[in-house]
C-alpha cells in the first residue's frame, strides 16, 4: 500500500533537500520519489544528506511538469500554509494520512511538496484535490522542505499501521459479568473484610458502598471478577487454616 504513495518534489532548489527529504521518506517506508523540473542535480551533497537513503534520491523520476508526475494519481495532495485568496478543500495533517492509505488501496496517490522559498503557485496548488497545512506554531511557522516531508510522511505511516492493526488482530469480545454475579461477588468480599476486621459489623455499608463504586467505575470482565473471587477464596481458607 505505501508503495502507492509518491512523494513529489517541485522546484527543488538545492540538492541537500532532495537528500534530506528521501532520508524523511525511507524512514517512514516511502521510497517513490518525484522531481518536478528540479534547479539542482542529485549529487554528493544529495547523497551524504540522504544518509542511508539514497537509493530513494537515486531512483527518483525527474518530470518537466506536475502534470506529468500526477498523471497516473487518482488523488492529489499539495502541501501549502492556509490561503486567505484561494480557497480550497483542506485537510488537517492526520486526515491526510488516512485518506492516503484509503485510496492508496485502489492506486497511486500524490504528496506535493513546493519550491523551498516559495512554495506551490496558484495554478500548481490547483491541480491538487486537497491542501494540507501543518499547524506549526503561529509565532514562527518556519518548517523546511524536509520536515514537512517528515510530518507529512509520518501521519501516513501512522494510518498504515493502525490499518493493519485493525486487519489482522482478530477483535477481542470481552465477556462481562452479569448483575447477580456481581452481587455474589460483593457478598463474598464483604464476608471476607468481615473475617478479617477490615470492617465493623455495625458499619459495613460505610466501606462496602465505596468499594461498590470503586468496582462499577473499573468494570471488571467476567474472568478478571472470576479471579478476585479466587483470591478472596484464598484468603478465607487462609483464616480457616488459622483456626
Amino acid at each position: 500500500m505505501l508503495d502507492n504513495v509518491k512523494v513529489i518534489l517541485v522546484g527543488t532548489s538545492h540538492s541537500g533537500n532532495i537528500g534530506s527529504a528521501a532520508r524523511a521518506m525511507k524512514v517512514m517506508g516511502l521510497t517513490e520519489m518525484v522531481l518536478v523540473s528540479p534547479q539542482c542535480s542529485v549529487d554528493e551533497q544529495t547523497m551524504s544528506l540522504a544518509s542511508g537513503a539514497g537509493d530513494v534520491a537515486q531512483h527518483a523520476k525527474i518530470v518537466d511538469t506536475l502534470e506529468e508526475a500526477v498523471s497516473d494519481c487518482a488523488l492529489v495532495v499539495g502541501s501549502s500554509a492556509r490561503s486567505r485568496t484561494l480557497e480550497w478543500p483542506m485537510l488537517e495533517p492526520r486526515e491526510c494520512g488516512v485518506k492516503f492509505i484509503q485510496e492508496a488501496e485502489k492506486g497511486k496517490v500524490a504528496l506535493v511538496f513546493g519550491r523551498e522559498r516559495t512554495g506551490l503557485t496558484n495554478d500548481e496548488l490547483q491541480k491538487c484535490h486537497y491542501h494540507v497545512c501543518i499547524p506549526a506554531n503561529p509565532e514562527y511557522s518556519s518548517l523546511n522542505l524536509a520536515m514537512a516531508v517528515q510530518t507529512l510522511s509520518y501521519e501516513i505511516r501512522m494510518a498504515w499501521l493502525e490499518k493493519e492493526a485493525q486487519q489482522y488482530s482478530a477483535p477481542v469480545e470481552e465477556e462481562y459479568p452479569r448483575h447477580k454475579e456481581l452481587e455474589l461477588f460483593y457478598q463474598h468480599l464483604e464476608n471476607v473484610i468481615l473475617d478479617t476486621q477490615f470492617i465493623a459489623k455495625d458499619k459495613p455499608n460505610l466501606v462496602m458502598n465505596k468499594l461498590r463504586r470503586l468496582f462499577s467505575r473499573a468494570r471488571p470482565e467476567l474472568q478478571e471478577l472470576n479471579m478476585l473471587r479466587g483470591i478472596l477464596t484464598s484468603v478465607e481458607k487462609s483464616i480457616s487454616d488459622k483456626k
